[in-house]
């Protein structure tokens, strides 16, 4: 009997254009179907993004006719026991290229050295895997424009034909901590509404969003009021669909729709090739100089960050995107920028404590693009110009939410305020006085912004 193949799902949870799958097949005809629940990266994961997970291993769990294999522990450990348990001659994956997934395999690669089985890396979750691109000088990319111009010259690969049928499916005999799918994810009742889980899901929404919305993804995508954004990013994030799936279906389209959802894709290989880089900016500023900046501190910091975390800043725009944090597990890119801006340069607190928030609450938490997104807009990361960016949270507001629809939609207390009237509500007189207790807001945002800049000039 031939020895098996293991498919160490990790993210990169379907079956289509799973390029891991084509290598596995190259090594033998059967493989195991394993994932690994791995305390290192499930303690840090807040319950909506574990509840979501668990959804799309069940999907996983199905679409391979319940041969998904579970187990608990560290991969370093667990991964050797089942090799050796069922005689497998390799272990295929896409790579990872995060600060604590290259730890991770390079621990259980050299675990597997004393069997002598491979641990065979192919493809990644991204379109250009990280470190593929570099400047002329050899070195990585540091600003956007730039790296954009050189991953569209790279391209990318056309989507690997792989199914459930690429390889044949075993149920692995092992005495490995296996776990029961139904019992492994210990979570209470979650208040936030998900999406659908899985790879079916995944390509289910693509289509929808492809043939109907597609078409106006320029024009909409910075209004939250339209809900006009794709609402893929759970799924790229654990890998229900790669982005070349995507790119691929657009490959013929030059117009400016298309455009700029590459353009989005690409920023998100762009920070997870800056952080491949870069490892240690998941928690330190990207510009060192920045070290220095001044934060504000004490119980009147903390209770600031806590009206902010529950949506009660008296600016309209931005507890409307904390509550929609809480209601759904997502926000809109546009409202991220917002309420971002607003933590570090209205309320002078550490991005950081605002990226550890969106982290414990996001479904799509993904630590590139959370950690440099909120670097991007403190001014602390890849970017030319970066303390002269504050953004008016009343200005945003009218500009990207015209009608007030977003905010009436998550704050009830204001809905009945019309028009863009609602973000200004401490303007309406009686009107406000119906607010049923919205408060005031908790400061004045001309005044912060002349803070901000002498703290940042200060640098």
């Amino acid at each position: 009997m031939s020895r098996p193949a293991i498919v160490w799902f990790r993210r990169d949870l379907r079956l289509t254009d799973l390029p891991t799958l084509l290598a596995a097949a190259d090594c033998a005809d059967d493989a195991i179907a394993v994932f690994v629940l791995d305390d290192a990266l499930l303690r840090p994961s807040g319950n909506p993004r574990l509840a979501f997970l668990a959804g799309c291993l069940r999907a996983l769990n199905d679409d391979l006719s319940g041969r998904l294999l579970v187990l608990r522990g560290a991969p370093e450990s667990v991964l050797p026991a089942l090799v050796r348990d069922v005689g497998a001659q390799s272990v295929h994956v896409s790579a990872d290229f995060g600060p604590y997934g290259t730890r991770r395999d390079d621990a259980v690669r050299a675990a597997l050295q004393a069997d002598s089985v491979p641990l065979i890396a192919t493809g990644s979750p991204y379109a250009v895997s990280p470190g593929r691109i570099l400047n002329k000088a050899g070195e990585p990319y540091r600003v956007f424009t730039a790296y954009r111009r050189s991953w569209l010259d790279h391209g990318w690969h056309t989507p690997a034909q792989t199914s459930a049928r690429t390889l044949t499916w075993l149920d692995a005999d092992t005495s490995a901590r296996r776990v029961d799918l139904d019992t492994a994810f210990d979570l209470p009742a979650l208040g936030p509404r998900l999406p659908d889980a899985g790879e079916a899901a995944a390509l289910r929404r693509w289509r929808e969003y492809r043939d109907d919305d597609l078409d106006s993804y320029d024009s909409l995508r910075d209004r939250p009021d339209a809900d006009a954004t794709t609402r893929l990013s759970p799924y790229l994030k654990f890998g229900c669909i790669h982005p070349r799936t995507m790119l691929h279906d657009m490959r013929s389209r030059t117009d400016v729709d298309a455009r700029t959802l590459r353009s989005e894709l690409a920023w998100r290989d762009f920070y997870a090739d800056v952080l491949h880089h870069r490892p240690e900016t998941a928690r330190r500023n990207y510009n060192p100089k920045f070290d220095a900046l001044v934060h504000d501190s004490g119980p009147g910091a903390r209770a600031a960050f806590e009206a902010w975390q529950t949506g009660r800043t008296g600016y309209p725009i931005v507890d409307a995107g904390m509550r929609q944090l809480l209601a759904e597990a997502w926000m809109h890119n546009r409202v991220r920028m917002i309420v971002a801006s607003f933590l570090t340069k209205d309320l002078h607190l550490p991005w950081w404590w605002g990226a550890r928030h969106f982290m414990t609450h996001l479904v799509d938490g993904d630590l590139a693009s959370n950690q440099h997104g909120w670097q991007w807009t403190a001014g602390t990361g890849t970017d030319a110009a970066p303390y002269f960016r504050i953004f008016n949270p009343v200005a945003q507001g009218e500009r990207f939410d015209p009608s007030g629809d977003y905010v009436r939609r998550w704050i009830p207390e204001l809905r009945h305020i019309d028009g863009k009237a609602v973000h200004r509500p401490w303007t309406q007189g009686a009107l406000f006085d119906e607010a049923a207790g919205y408060p005031q807001p908790i400061v004045d945002h001309a005044t912060q912004r002349r803070t901000a800049l002498e703290r940042y000039g200060a640098l």
